[in-house]
């Protein structure tokens, strides 16, 4: 580049940052339609997961037993992972469990989860020029007797949870919280409740039965906006179901509610997140999610054509098919898990992402993944 008596400094390229993100979404400007993505790895990068709760246990005699050492947490660390080609999300969230005394069974220490994750932003318009533009950082109290996780309730740690963004050239500095109740698997399992699923595949209805259902509530949770006013704040309601028998997810609406440039939005997803086990697990420690999650399907039905393909299946082989002529999420999360000592459980695991779009929006592909960390507890237990 010719030295043109302007050095080439961050100012220059959080601007460059600012104006790349921008006319990357040309649509947004005029109040049309936001544009979409249809592409391979548009969730891309590695998670390590350290069970140490499960490994570093209290020898003292002063705590229930089984309990971990007070302090000691699980360390789920972000490597890398990238949304959407220009979003970057490094950095680690830790899960404190409730200790209680032995005798008494006073609390020791409360259940909460931490985030402390530097946000990168990329210049789509020249991907060599990055920048680190702010963190999600902020605690989370859990209730482990409700299953309940507010993301409001750090407020009252002096930590609340949220996006802390930088001035980003021409913008300015942001901060913006998390709000609302995520309320995660029950801890007594004796109430769950059998649910029947559906979807129309083609023109054809089909159903699973889940005996146990556990539902993931989402009671009017709010993802903080950013790293960049590209990603407004939103308003989540609906379920995600994780069936016992299986390890699989399943959910008849999930509602992501938002407005971008005084248009309002709302996305209703549907669909499953099957476990897939390796035949030889027991030894290599494999197995993925198979993600086949539905955008506004009601609305994206085509007149016909479609059902064809899906008329020789099964009715469970038809409901985890992928319907392409429809806006999803596909692709795998995958798992190599190392066991504890003589278990079948975790004490560690190293998580690959590798999620694809069809005909989805920046803004979809990131409210979902901003959704998934939040329920990093919950969606990471064995």
């Amino acid at each position: 580049m010719r030295n043109s008596g302007c050095r080439w400094c961050w100012a220059c390229v959080l601007t460059a940052v600012a104006a790349g993100l921008l006319a990357a979404m040309p649509a947004q400007s005029f109040g049309q339609e936001l544009k979409e993505l249809t592409q391979p790895n548009v969730i891309v990068g590695t998670m390590s997961i350290d069970f140490k709760t499960r490994t570093d246990l209290d020898n003292s005699g002063d705590f229930k037993p089984g309990s971990p050492k007070p302090g000691v947490k699980d360390e789920y660390k972000l490597e890398g992972l990238k949304v959407a080609d220009t979003t970057e999300f490094n950095g680690t969230i830790t899960r404190q469990p409730n200790v209680f005394t032995k005798t008494l069974q006073r609390p020791k220490q409360p259940a909460q989860i931490a985030f402390d994750v530097p946000m990168t932003v990329y210049n789509p318009n020249d991907m060599k020029q990055s920048r680190v533009v702010g963190k999600w950082v902020g605690t989370v109290p859990v209730d482990t007797a409700s299953g309940a996780y507010d993301l409001a309730a750090g407020r009252n740690l002096q930590s609340p949870l949220r996006m802390a963004v930088d001035a980003m050239g021409s913008a300015p500095a942001f901060t913006d919280p998390f709000a609302g109740r995520l309320v995660g698997k029950a801890e007594k399992k004796e109430g769950l409740a059998a649910y029947t699923f559906k979807r129309v595949v083609g023109k054809k209805t089909v159903e699973i039965k889940v005996a146990k259902a556990d539902p993931m509530r989402f009671d009017s949770i709010v993802l903080a906006k950013g790293p960049v006013e590209a990603y407004p704040r939103t308003t989540v309601t609906g379920r995600l179901d994780y069936d016992y028998e299986t390890g699989n997810w399943y959910t008849d609406g999930i509602r992501f509610r938002y407005t971008l440039n005084g248009k309002e939005y709302e996305d209703v997803v549907t669909g499953s997140i099957k476990w897939v086990e390796d035949p030889n697990r027991e030894t290599n420690g494999k197995g993925y999610y198979d993600f086949n999650l539905r955008f506004n399907e009601e609305r994206s039905k085509t007149a016909g054509g479609e059902s064809a393909a899906f008329e020789g299946m099964s009715d469970e082989a038809a409901f985890f098919a992928v319907d392409n002529s429809i806006p999803c999420l596909t692709g795998a999360i995958n798992y190599v898990d190392t066991f504890t000592s003589g278990g079948e459980t975790p004490s560690s695991s190293k998580v690959t992402y590798a999620l694809n779009a069809n005909k989805l929006t920046k803004q979809q592909i990131m409210n979902f993944f901003k959704l998934w960390m939040v329920c990093i507890g919950p969606t990471n237990d064995e």
